[in-house]
C-alpha cells in the first residue's frame, strides 16, 4: 500500500488513475442504471478519507482552486445552454410553480433546517438552501427509468429537473454574491448590485459576440465548440477581474442568452460541452469527495442526518403541496413526487467552489458547508433509489413493465408497422426528422416526435415513459445503426431491432457495416426495407388473429397460401414478441394473438 501511496503522490499517475476511475464510475452508473454522482462520490470517498491514497491539496497545490473554478464555470455554462424561455409557457402550472416559489419555499425550509439542526450561520444556511433546493436531469432521469412512475408524475419531475437546474444555479450564485459583498466591511450594498449588473452585462455581450461570429460563419463547424469554450473561459476571467466574483454569473447569463438566441446553430457547441462536462464532472466529483474531512467536524453527522430528515419529510412535501394545489395530480401522485428529489451535479460542484472561496476569506463555519451538502446528496440518492420503486408500486402509480415501441422513421413502412402495433394496443412513438412523414403519421392518429432521436433535444424532451424497445425503420442504414447503438444503452442490446436496408448477399464487404454496429434484423436477414415496401405496394397488409387449439399457426398460414410473414405476437399475458428478436423468438402458439403480413385476399383465395 505504501508504494501505491508514494506512486499516487506524483501528478501524472494520480491524474491517470482519476481519469480511469471516473470512466469506471460512469460506466458502472450506466450499467446498473443509477445516477453517476453516486458511484463517483463513493469512489472519491474511498480514494480520499477512507484510504488516503489521493490527497487533492497536495496533488494540485495552488492549481486546485483555479481548476475547480474553471470546471464549475464549464458545468454551469453547459447547463444554462439548455434553458429555453419558450418552454416555460408549456410546462403546466405545477411545474412553473415548483420551479419558482416552490424553489423559494424549499430554499427557506432548508436554510432553517441547516441553521437550527446543523449549526450553520444564517448566511451559510441560506447559501446551503439555495444550493440544495434544486434537483437536476442528471440524477432525476436515471431514477425515473428505474422507478417508472405514471406519465403525470414522470413529466412533473422530469420538467422540474430540466427547468430548475439552471435557475437554481443562478439563485445560488446570487445568494453567494450577496454573502460575499457583506464579507468586506465598509462596502455598501451597491457593490453587490454592481457585481450583479456587471456580470450579467459581460455575459450578454459575450453571447452576442459569439452569436455574431456564428451567424457570419467566421468559425468553421469543427472549431465552434473550441471557440465557445475559449470565449466562455475568457468571459469568466474577465468578469472576475472587472467586477469581483461575478464570473459564474457571467457564464450563466452567457449560456442562457446563447441558448435563446434565434438564427444560430449551436448543436456542435452543445455536443462538445456535453462530452467535456462528463469528463470534468467525473474528475471534479472524485477530487471533491477525496477532500472531504474525516472524521467529520463535531456534530456534523447527527446534524446532517437531521437536515436530511427535515428535507425529505417536511420541506419537500410542503413545496410539492403548495406547488400542486389545484392541479390534476392525485394525492398518491403527490406523495410519490414529494419523495423523489435527489440532489446532483450543481449542488456538489457549486458548494465546493463557494466553500473554498469563503474559507480563503476566513468566514467561520465555511468548512461545514461541503460535508453537509454531500451528506444530503448521498442520502437522497441512496435512499430514494432504493425505495422509490417500492413506494410507487405500493401507491399504485407505477407504470407496468415497458412494452411500448420507439420507431425510428416515418416512411410508409414505418407507419404501417406502427399502425399494426397501435391497433393491437401496443404503445408506439414514431421519431424522425422527416416532416412529411411525421405529418402523415399524425393524421393517422399515431404519436410522434419530430426531430433526431439521438439529439440533445431528444434526450431532454423525447418522453420514453412506457417504451422498452426500438425498431429502426429508416431507409438509411447508417442512421439506423447510429440510432440502434444509441438506444442499446437505454433499452438493452436484445431489445433493439433494425430493418435491413441492404440484404447481406447484396451489400458486399465494402457496404456492410462492422459487426459491432449490427443490431438484430427485424423479420430476418433476408427482409429489406425495399422488399417490405414492394409487398405493401402490391396489396399485402397486416392481419391479426387469436390462435386456438383448433385454429393454430399452421391453419392460419395455410389459409394464406403458406406465404404469411409473422411480424409480432402478443402472449396471453400481453408480452410482445417481435420477429427477429434473438432473446425471445416468435413461436406462435394457442392463446397468443399473432399479427402477420399476408398477401391480398384474391391471391390467398387463388392459392
Amino acid at each position: 500500500m505504501q508504494w501505491l501511496t508514494s506512486l499516487l503522490s506524483h501528478p501524472a499517475p494520480a491524474l491517470a488513475l482519476l481519469l480511469s476511475i471516473g470512466f469506471l464510475a460512469q460506466w458502472l452508473a450506466w450499467r446498473v442504471r443509477v445516477p453517476a454522482i453516486l458511484p463517483l462520490l463513493l469512489l472519491g470517498l474511498a480514494l480520499g478519507p477512507l484510504t488516503g491514497l489521493v490527497d487533492p491539496d497536495a496533488l494540485l497545490g495552488e492549481l486546485l482552486f483555479p481548476a475547480v473554478s474553471l470546471s464549475v464555470a464549464v458545468i454551469l455554462f453547459e447547463g444554462s445552454l439548455g434553458l429555453r424561455f419558450a418552454e416555460l409557457d408549456g410546462i403546466g402550472h405545477a411545474v412553473r410553480r415548483l420551479s419558482t416559489y416552490g424553489a423559494l419555499v424549499a430554499m427557506t425550509g432548508l436554510a432553517a433546517a441547516a441553521h437550527w439542526l446543523a449549526g450553520l450561520s444564517w448566511s451559510l444556511a441560506f447559501l446551503f438552501g439555495a444550493i440544495t433546493c434544486v434537483t437536476g436531469p442528471t440524477v432525476v432521469n436515471p431514477m425515473l427509468r428505474v422507478v417508472r412512475p405514471n406519465a403525470r408524475v414522470a413529466n412533473l419531475l422530469r420538467w422540474e429537473g430540466i427547468v430548475i437546474d439552471p435557475l437554481g444555479a443562478l439563485l445560488a450564485v446570487l445568494v453567494y454574491e450577496l454573502i460575499a459583498a457583506k464579507q468586506f466591511p465598509g462596502e455598501p450594498l451597491w457593490v453587490f448590485m454592481l457585481t450583479l449588473v456587471g456580470g450579467t452585462l459581460i455575459g450578454l455581450v459575450a453571447a452576442w459576440l459569439l452569436a455574431q461570429l456564428l451567424r457570419r460563419h467566421f468559425i468553421p463547424e469543427y472549431l465552434q465548440g473550441y471557440a465557445a469554450l475559449a470565449l466562455m473561459l475568457a468571459t469568466f476571467a474577465l468578469s472576475n477581474a472587472l467586477t469581483r466574483e461575478s464570473g459564474l454569473l457571467a457564464v450563466t447569463a452567457m449560456g442562457i442568452a446563447l441558448g435563446n438566441l434565434r438564427g444560430i446553430h449551436i448543436e456542435p457547441i452543445i455536443s462538445f460541452k456535453e462530452n467535456l462536462s462528463i469528463l470534468l464532472v467525473s474528475m471534479l466529483f472524485l477530487i471533491l469527495a477525496a477532500r472531504l474531512p474525516w472524521p467529520l467536524p463535531p456534530g456534523m453527522l447527527l446534524g446532517g442526518l437531521l437536515v436530511y430528515l427535515a428535507a425529505q419529510f417536511l420541506v419537500r412535501p410542503l413545496s410539492i403541496w403548495l406547488s400542486t394545489l389545484g392541479s390534476a395530480l392525485s394525492m398518491r401522485e403527490r406523495l410519490l413526487a414529494a419523495w423523489i428529489s435527489p440532489r446532483g451535479i450543481v449542488a456538489a460542484s457549486i458548494s465546493a467552489l463557494f466553500a473554498l472561496q469563503l474559507q480563503e476569506r476566513g468566514m467561520e463555519g465555511a468548512d461545514r458547508l461541503v460535508p453537509l451538502v454531500f451528506m444530503l446528496i448521498i442520502a437522497t440518492v441512496v435512499v430514494q433509489s432504493l425505495t422509490a420503486s417500492r413506494l410507487a408500486r405500493w401507491l399504485g402509480v407505477r407504470e407496468p413493465e415497458p412494452r411500448g415501441v420507439l420507431i425510428h422513421g416515418a416512411n410508409p413502412v414505418a407507419r404501417a408497422v406502427a399502425q399494426a402495433l397501435h391497433d393491437q394496443g401496443v404503445p408506439v412513438l414514431l421519431a424522425a426528422d422527416d416532416w412529411d412523414g411525421i405529418r402523415a403519421a399524425r393524421m393517422a392518429g399515431l404519436p410522434t416526435y419530430f426531430g433526431n432521436p439521438t439529439s440533445r433535444h431528444a434526450s431532454r424532451h423525447l418522453d420514453l415513459t412506457g417504451l422498452g424497445r426500438l425498431l429502426a425503420l429508416s431507409t438509411q442504414e447508417e442512421r439506423n445503426s447510429l440510432v440502434a447503438v444509441h438506444y442499446q444503452r437505454e433499452f438493452g442490446r436484445d431489445r433493439v431491432l433494425v430493418l435491413r436496408a441492404v440484404a447481406p448477399q447484396e451489400g458486399g464487404e465494402r457496404r456492410r457495416l462492422a459487426e459491432g454496429l449490427q443490431a438484430p434484423a427485424l423479420l430476418g436477414e433476408g427482409m429489406t426495407h425495399a422488399r417490405l415496401q414492394e409487398l405493401l405496394d402490391a396489396g399485402w397488409n397486416f392481419k391479426t388473429t387469436t390462435l386456438t387449439d383448433k385454429y393454430g399457426w399452421a391453419q392460419f398460414d395455410q389459409a394464406w397460401g403458406g406465404r404469411a410473414i409473422v411480424l409480432f405476437t402478443l402472449t396471453d399475458k400481453g408480452q410482445l414478441r417481435l420477429a427477429g428478436d434473438p432473446a425471445h423468438p416468435v413461436e406462435p402458439a394457442a392463446g397468443q394473438s399473432v399479427t402477420a403480413l399476408v398477401p391480398p385476399q384474391a391471391g390467398a383465395a387463388a392459392a
